[in-house]
């Protein structure tokens, strides 16, 4: 029997929340939520640039770029992702039995300022994902970002201004 209306929304809608609540986490250098966003073991991350690791490896990583100090004690880099045009395939489960197991495809907008080395860089590409229930949640057991083009330049003499509390405790 396939998944009723209502059930494919509930879904789609917990997946888009996982999902928007990880790019928060990584905006707002929130590594612990970042972290929970994933599988508890075994996930497959592909970040491109940034390799191809687990969740534990990926978090790693995060915490060393997005968590790095600027001598003027806030964040080296400054991101924003916003990921949009998602299309969730939910797989249907045996009957009478609620969906585990879905993918999804999101476009992402990525920016970036580096502080430390005056750079703005701009990125777009597709976000492959594949979503399943743990502990009665939906988590990303697989995580695929594929750039599809960017732009890296100098920032110049643009003033750069920023809310450090913005960012969560665990920032800087």
């Amino acid at each position: 029997m396939p998944l009723s209306i209502e059930q494919r929304l509930a879904t789609e809608r917990d997946i888009c929340a996982l999902k928007h609540n990880y790019l928060r986490a990584c905006d707002a250098k929130d590594a612990d939520t970042f972290r929970a966003s994933f599988v508890a073991s075994g996930g497959k991350l592909n970040y491109g640039p940034l390799g191809k690791t687990d969740p534990d490896g990926m978090a790693e990583i995060f915490r060393q770029i997005a968590l790095a100090e600027h001598p003027d004690g806030g964040p080296v880099v400054l991101d924003m992702h916003h990921a949009f045009m998602p299309t969730i395939t939910v797989t249907e489960p045996a009957e009478g039995a609620e969906p585990t197991h879905a993918t999804g495809t999101w476009t992402l907008q990525f920016r970036q300022v580096d502080r430390l080395s005056g750079t703005e860089y701009l990125a777009t590409g597709e976000y492959r994902d594949v979503y399943v229930v743990e502990e009665g949640r939906w988590v990303m057991s697989e995580c695929d970002f594929t750039v599809a083009w960017s732009i890296k330049r100098p920032l110049g003499d643009a003033e750069i201004d920023f809310d450090s509390a913005a960012f969560g405790e665990d920032a800087c």
